[in-house]
């Protein structure tokens, strides 16, 4: 904690859109990216001997049309580009009407007289739940519940929504600060109460009354949501809703992929309730978002790509030079760049050597396909969850096959 708090105290803020003087020869600015409450692209300014070079370092490029915060801005020129690829290989798919399904969702299990329980991202995530949540509220989307009642069960939620409210000048988009000019907060509403204390998170699970009770983790792996799962899943007229990716291995993804039973504080808990995904709108452009954001850059010599597995970083410095004609690379650990002369170095990857002694030809080439196996599974994320289940059966088999 003590450096933690140290390193905090050496932070500055500044203002987007605005030059700073880090020190001589060197000059900064940050850009919106549109990804996250405050995240920026960052312009630096190195000069040496008179000769000024300019990096731009992308940060993570923000989706087209979130709710709250505004699109990705863009700057016009630099000299070397350091970009990432998240998504550097895939087109999401927008939500048709994501209000709609939401309100079907609340609708049915309010229905039948259970709770809708959202394990969520606290910052982002969270704050887009309350701004659809607030509309589905105005437009009376959600039938006979007048007033139903929301909870936001995450300190960290309820302190990131409080900065999302400060910042709203500077970062809400223009949908966003038309609520606000008309005095109306985007992301509040009556019926909305935020539990801070561990007696307020308790006393939830403890009213009777049809509710909406958002928590962190949104992977569910800590967190308060856990005491929410607990008492929420073995009910039949409850709904889990998962808004955010699940990764492997985590107590979402196994719910998400079926679960009919999962352990929580030491307890065997039968799933009972219904569990949806409502696929939301991702932080993160996709390679259409990366293709506007990088044509806007001109006078480029070299894009280096990065922020993403291996493969997608190949693929999507190859879609650079073949279709845009840039000289891109996915480095290396160890590879050099010359600002000055523009000269790249060790760009290919340093050969590690490989200890075989003791180790036979089919030994080796089961390793081969260990490694094959692990690149398969990293690609895999964009498959549907009844193929991701499939692969997982199979690989458990095999597994259980060679154990026994």
């Amino acid at each position: 904690m003590a450096d933690a708090e140290g390193a905090i105290s050496c932070f500055a803020p500044h203002d987007y859109d605005t030059q700073i003087d880090i020190c001589d020869g060197i000059k900064v600015r940050y850009t919106d990216a549109g990804h996250l409450l405050g995240s920026a692209s960052i312009e630096l300014w190195l000069t040496e001997g008179g000769e000024t070079r300019k990096l731009l370092f992308s940060g993570d490029i923000g989706n087209h049309n979130q709710p709250l915060i505004r699109d990705p801005q863009y700057i016009d020129e630099a000299d070397y580009v350091i970009m990432e690829a998240t998504y550097g290989n895939r087109r999401h798919e927008p939500p048709k009407d994501y209000t709609e399904a939401f309100a079907n969702i609340i609708q049915t299990t309010f229905d039948r007289g259970g709770n809708v329980v959202i394990p969520s991202f606290a910052v982002g995530r969270t704050q887009e739940l309350l701004y659809f949540l607030r509309q589905i509220k105005a437009e009376n989307m959600v039938k006979n519940h007048a007033n139903f009642p929301v909870y936001v069960d995450s300190p960290l939620a309820i302190e990131a929504t409080r900065i999302f409210n400060e910042n709203k000048d500077s970062c809400f988009d223009e949908e966003a600060m038309r609520f606000v000019n008309k005095g109306i907060n985007p992301i509040s509403f009556d019926g909305l109460t935020l539990a801070t204390t561990s007696d307020e998170s308790r006393a939830i699970n403890f009213d009777s009354v049809p509710k909406i009770i958002i928590s962190a983790s949104g992977m569910c792996e800590a967190g308060r949501i856990k005491h929410h799962l607990k008492h929420n899943l073995w009910k039949p007229e409850n709904t889990v809703l998962f808004v955010g990716y699940q990764a492997l291995n985590t107590l979402g993804r196994s719910l998400v992929e079926g679960a009919k039973t999962v352990k929580l504080f030491g307890e065997e808990i039968s799933v009972k309730a219904q569990i949806l995904v409502l696929a939301g709108i991702s932080g993160h452009a996709d390679v259409d978002g990366l293709n506007d954001w990088i044509q806007h850059v001109k006078g480029v010599k070299k894009v280096f790509v990065n922020h993403s597995e291996a493969s997608i970083a190949d693929e999507f410095t190859a879609h650079l030079k073949n279709d845009y004609r840039l000289e891109s690379y996915a480095p290396y650990s160890g590879a050099t760049l010359d600002i000055l002369t523009g000269e790249f170095t060790n760009a290919a990857p340093i050969p590690v050597e490989k200890k075989s002694k003791g180790y036979s030809p089919s030994y080796q080439r089961l390793v081969a396909s260990l490694e094959r196996l692990t690149a398969l599974v990293n690609k895999s994320s964009g498959l549907t969850n009844k193929e991701l289940a499939k692969m997982t059966d199979t690989l458990n088999n095999l597994c259980s096959k060679w154990e026994s």
